[in-house]
């Protein structure tokens, strides 16, 4: 039996192994990332399906079930905008580029199983894992189907843009290598704003997450959270 994780190395590769920061178009520095003190309820969810990523351009790499978490399902399921900026986000990508999905939509039963996981006895501060919560004012942001935990590729390899999925350590804070150049800056900057320019925002603590349509997302953009929570078809 599997021995369920939070680290995946099989899943990433070292970029300075073998990317060369000059093969990266010039990216200017991070803004400074500030959380939200509040995040506004989903009062006027709209009715938008779930869809399942099915595109060349973007490799699943199935990082939760790989790992051995029960309640993990296979694939990868986005709203249909959410998707669709997605797509448009490895569009901008130099040729060699690409982007791998860890994880997407995600089930309340896998957000509790994690959540479990990370919080006892671990002395973790809040803000890496959402709590599991079935409220349909506040679900928690993979739920709703918005946000996805991406990285880059470099022709077909997932890049570890200066730690592994699911870090929770310093470093993992998606402006942790803004004082330091080489590869990992540049990706991570390139990573950002590919999907800024896409919709998407950030969370601070964790370079990999991304979310559009979310409570996060519109308290940082002054927008209104267009999901609540979502389920795939059938």
């Amino acid at each position: 039996m599997t021995v369920p994780r939070f680290d995946h190395p099989e899943l990433t590769s070292d970029p300075q192994l073998f990317v060369d920061p000059g093969s990266v178009p010039a990216t200017i520095p991070l803004p400074v990332l500030i959380e939200p003190d509040h995040q506004p309820p989903v009062l006027d969810p709209l009715d938008e399906p779930l869809v399942e990523v099915r595109d060349r351009r973007l490799m699943v790499v199935d990082a939760y079930t790989r790992a051995g978490w029960a309640n993990a399902r296979p694939g990868a399921w986005l709203r249909e905008e959410a998707l669709s900026r997605l797509l448009a986000a490895v569009t901008v990508l130099p040729d060699e580029f690409g982007l791998a999905i860890f994880d997407a939509w995600r089930p309340l039963a896998l957000q509790e199983e994690l959540y479990r996981a990370a919080y006892r006895d671990s002395g973790l501060p809040p803000g890496f894992v959402a709590p599991p919560s079935d409220s349909p004012t506040e679900p928690p942001p993979h739920l709703t189907g918005g946000t996805v935990d991406c990285t880059l590729t470099h022709s077909g390899r997932p890049l570890a843009l200066g730690t592994g999925y699911d870090d929770f350590s310093p470093l993992a804070h998606a402006a942790a290598f803004e004082d330091e150049p080489g590869a990992v800056r540049e990706l991570r900057r390139l990573l950002f704003w590919s999907m800024s320019g896409a919709g998407f925002v950030v969370l601070a603590n964790e370079w990999w997450h991304f979310e559009f349509g979310t409570r996060r997302w519109a308290s940082i953009t002054g927008q209104v959270p267009r999901y609540g929570p979502a389920s795939p078809p059938g």
